[in-house]
């Protein structure tokens, strides 16, 4: 019960701040319509024995008002629905602005790549879909309160034993609340399966990946373990509702017999004189409005119930990030230096990403010295991309720090650190937005400077982007539009670059496989682009640092770093690292075989 009552002051709290005016509409019609039931049945009293009194006139007159009553209560229920049905949707707004907040309202992203803070919310946008339901909820059983109160009281008029029938209603609330336990529970261990069956789905239905799944002849393959995700999710969800079918068919059967024994006691007076016709008319009735009063509470705390696993589930979002490493704020604020001097130091630095007990770097120990470009290769899974992240300031170190020259980058304010930063990453981003808006992400104020937008486009080599939309810099993009211009692998990711290439002076340049979707001659274009600007940020004391499986790239490097297990293996010059025969130089040896 307690945590019925916190979750009805979280709904409360929502729809009034959400829109106190609707809500208030909303409770005052509501309110009104339910006292009708009772009156009803007042009236049905009053018209019985009046009827069997020989009074036919004031017999029609009541059933006149009996008539009005019922509605009153359809009318006042349906105007009621318009004011709380909008006013849900409102809330939905709000939540989904709340979720959108947790995802992208921290410096940093280790919590998005947590496969529990994935699950959750997966599971509160499904549920904030019923946010309209929720609100609804909570005002009927607040309505239902007040109509079961006069209920009890008019049946206490009759018989003091009568009182105790509304008590009968105990039992099926306690095992409506254990059923909804249990369905919850088989909701919570199938969200994994259903996870993967979306993602399945998702793979199954897309361009991008179907022209593997045919060539692979890999469709049916994929169909198959989207059927046996959905179906063991489906399997858990329907055994967890089925549980929950039979305690609350064990709950409405001790109410039944409640009633039963509420309407032998009423004939029983009614045969000794001691109730008139239209008393025992009163009651049956009653039992029956109890009965289906009593099964709407039951649906509407079912309904509360799921609203207080999404207030809990949001509360856990909420200080979900703060948890993390990423979520502690600069201890001391230091200014980002205008210029490098010494360059970026790493002391001791180990990640291991959340959830997991297996770290992908390992005190790593390495001077990437201010003005220089620095390669860093490495076989997949050495942790590259991991290493890019922390200097870019998304994850925090699980232990060592980052040093700017000098200054541990946790002490400077991490948006003034990332506007120095240009990044393209492997996994760039492909917004279907206009071709200005997808290039002007990458400095947001400079969005309507044409001249700036169009240089960064050349930088980049996007120039056949720029080409093929038809309306130019406000062309869309994407399938997102009706007119949207399509856009090979390679195109996208030159946007990319173009989105980098618009960020001057940056004291941190980080191309994360820049070339991976690119052809040779492409890729040659974007390197020769991307030296000149290597030596720009060189000149603000600026570092270059580029990640590439193609060690003709790695030539163009001042230092080149090896990884190997998520540790520094080896770092130095092409001519250093051939001559230790290490590593590198087998990784070179291999890839260079191949063009022979």
């Amino acid at each position: 019960m307690k945590n019925l009552a916190r979750t009805a002051v979280w709904l409360l709290r929502l729809a009034w701040t959400t829109d106190r005016g609707r809500l208030l509409k909303a409770a005052a019609l509501l309110f009104l319509g339910y006292l009708a039931t009772p009156a009803v049945a007042l009236g049905l009293r009053a018209f019985t024995d009046r009827l069997l009194g020989g009074d036919l006139p004031a017999a029609l007159t009541t059933a006149g008002l009996i008539a009005l009553a019922l509605t009153a209560e359809l009318m006042l229920g349906h105007f009621a629905h318009l004011y709380y049905f909008e006013l849900g949707e409102q809330a939905e707004w709000r939540i989904n602005d709340e979720l959108i907040g947790h995802a992208n309202g921290t410096d940093g992203i280790e919590h998005l790549d947590s496969s529990a803070f994935a699950d959750t919310m997966i599971l509160v946008r499904e549920d904030i879909q019923k946010t309209r339901a929720y609100i609804e909820a909570l005002l009927q059983i607040a309505a239902l309160s007040v109509q079961l109160t006069l209920t009890t009281v008019l049946l206490g008029s009759l018989d003091p034993w009568l009182l105790l029938l509304p008590l009968a209603a105990l039992p099926p609330v306690v095992m409506g609340h254990r059923a909804q336990h249990t369905a919850d529970t088989a909701k919570e261990k199938a969200a994994e399966h259903n996870r993967r069956a979306r993602h399945l789905l998702h793979v199954a239905t897309s361009s991008h990946s179907a022209q593997e799944a045919r060539l692979f002849a890999a469709d049916e393959a994929l169909v198959g373990l989207h059927d046996r995700s959905w179906h063991t999710a489906t399997r858990l969800i329907t055994r967890g509702q089925l549980s929950a079918a039979a305690l609350r068919a064990l709950g409405q059967l001790a109410f039944t017999l409640a009633c039963f024994a509420a309407v032998y006691l009423v004939l029983r007076r009614a045969a000794d004189g001691e109730v008139s016709i239209g008393g025992v008319v009163m009651v049956i009735t009653m039992a029956v409005q109890i009965n289906v009063q009593v099964a709407a509470a039951l649906g509407m705390l079912a309904t509360l119930q799921t609203a207080g696993l999404t207030a809990r589930r949001l509360e856990a979002l909420r200080t979900w990030p703060a948890s993390g490493p990423a979520a502690a704020g600069p201890s001391a604020a230091e200014p980002v230096p205008a210029r490098l001097t010494r360059g970026i130091r790493l002391e001791g630095v180990s990640f291991t990403y959340p959830g997991t007990d297996r770290p992908v770097l390992r005190d790593v120990d390495l001077h990437l010295p201010a003005g220089h470009t620095i390669a860093l290769v490495g076989e997949n899974g050495a942790g590259k991309s991991t290493l890019v992240k922390l200097l870019c300031g998304l994850y925090q170190p699980t232990s060592g720090r980052i040093l700017v020259d000098g200054v541990d980058l946790r002490d400077i304010p991490p948006q003034e650190w990332k506007a120095r930063v240009a990044t393209l990453f492997q996994d760039f981003a492909r917004f279907e937005l206009t071709l200005r808006e997808n290039v002007g992400l990458g400095e947001r104020h400079r969005i309507d400077d044409d001249a700036l937008l169009l240089g960064a486009i050349g930088k980049a080599g996007a120039e056949r982007v720029l080409r093929r939309v038809p309306q130019g810099l406000d062309g869309a993009l994407g399938r997102g539009y009706t007119d949207g211009s399509e856009l090979s692998g390679g195109q996208w990711q030159s946007l990319g670059l173009a989105r980098a290439a618009l960020r001057e002076h940056p004291l941190l340049m980080v191309l994360d496989e820049p070339a991976s979707a690119l052809d040779a001659a492409a890729e040659h274009a974007v390197f020769e682009r991307y030296a000149g600007s290597a030596h720009d940020v060189g000149r603000d004391g600026g570092v270059t640092l580029f990640v590439s499986h193609r060690f003709s790239t790695v030539l163009m490097a001042d230092r080149i770093v090896v990884l190997d297990g998520g540790t520094v293996a080896e770092h130095g010059s092409h001519a250093e690292l051939l001559a230790r025969r290490g590593l590198y130089a087998d990784l070179f040896t291999l890839q260079a075989r191949s063009y022979r």
